[in-house]
């Protein structure tokens, strides 16, 4: 057993990871499991670097389907998620959405499963960039390939400037706004 805060070294070092918080163990898993299915918001937020962004959104239910709704961006949900929610009876509900900083993409203006934010910092890391944005009164952290990006914008993303940004409904973690627990 190896006891360790340094979440990077416990997912790199452990075949099974036990998260703790004020001496209360949250989830105990291989760091697989951890990263792909956070039972709660705090090990959502805990495992992972950059932290995973998290939005007030809705939980939409459509017909036998879900989407969720963040910031005027309305993103489907696949089969498999959706199923999931149908089977424990899951309502439209106003939900916390977790999406990590690599699964998040630059986008297109228009389009209706995108949202804007303004550029506050980008950080140059070699072969990504982490780009720090504001949405309203919420940061946004997203990671942006430089080899897949225009010679422009690989120098970096000006102070201030406004992207549009979307994401894949199949990377999406939803957690009850009442309790922080993952709805799936």
């Amino acid at each position: 057993m190896y006891v360790t805060h340094d979440q990077t070294e416990a997912m790199t070092l452990g075949d099974r990871i036990v998260i703790m918080k004020d001496g209360i163990v949250n989830q105990i898993g291989t760091p697989q499991e951890v990263f792909d299915h956070p039972v709660n918001t705090f090990v959502a937020g805990f495992i992972g670097t950059p932290t995973m962004n998290f939005f007030d959104a809705k939980l939409l239910r459509e017909g036998n389907g879900y989407a969720v709704s963040v910031s005027g961006a309305k993103v489907v949900l696949p089969e498999e998620i959706a199923s999931k929610l149908a089977a424990k009876g899951t309502p439209a509900q106003d939900i916390i959405l977790g999406v990590r900083p690599e699964h998040i993409q630059l986008s297109e203006s228009g389009r209706p499963d995108s949202f804007e934010v303004v550029v506050e910092v980008s950080e140059m890391m070699g072969s990504a960039i982490h780009i720090h944005c504001s949405l309203g009164d919420r940061d946004v952290v997203f990671i942006a390939q430089a080899l897949e990006l225009s010679k422009e914008n690989r120098a970096g993303f000006a102070y201030g400037k406004h992207l549009f940004l979307t994401f894949r409904g199949d990377v999406v973690h939803m957690f009850s706004k009442q309790d922080g627990n993952n709805l799936i």
